[in-house]
């Protein structure tokens, strides 16, 4: 299977709500810190999960459309989603939407924002509902 024929590869979602400015109501999903060769580390957590994952940049993305990370679960080395740098149609501004996918949590998809409180280097995966 080549990279860009990964499981994640496809389907993602529009940044929908939660580039309005107020994450205060976002279902927040994940935490992460940025790392200096732009790897984001952190944990995903839901109330069925607890795992440490890290979105590690794709060094290897064959097209336009192959995801710009591979969220990894550092415990395993396993692959449980993908990441793609979007530009909003609503405001502009560049975000980053993921998707991750595990038999225990079906597909979340998600979206990276910083975390509150404005830490540099600080960030948070908000859910992205399907509803």
């Amino acid at each position: 299977m080549t990279p860009a024929a990964g499981p994640f590869f496809g389907r993602h979602r529009e940044w929908s709500r939660c580039n309005e400015g107020d994450n205060s109501m976002a279902t927040t999903i994940a935490t992460l810190t940025e790392k200096t060769d732009g790897t984001l580390e952190g944990v995903f957590a839901t109330i069925r999960v607890n795992a440490p994952i890290a979105l590690v940049p794709n060094a290897s993305k064959a097209s336009e459309e192959a995801p710009d990370y591979r969220i990894i679960h550092r415990k395993t080395g396993f692959e449980i989603g993908a990441a793609w740098n979007r530009i909003s149609r609503q405001t502009g501004e560049e975000y980053i939407s993921t998707k991750l996918e595990a038999p225990e949590i079906g597909v979340i998809f998600g979206n990276v924002a910083p975390a509150p409180g404005g830490e540099p280097g600080k960030k948070v995966i908000l859910w992205n509902s399907p509803a």
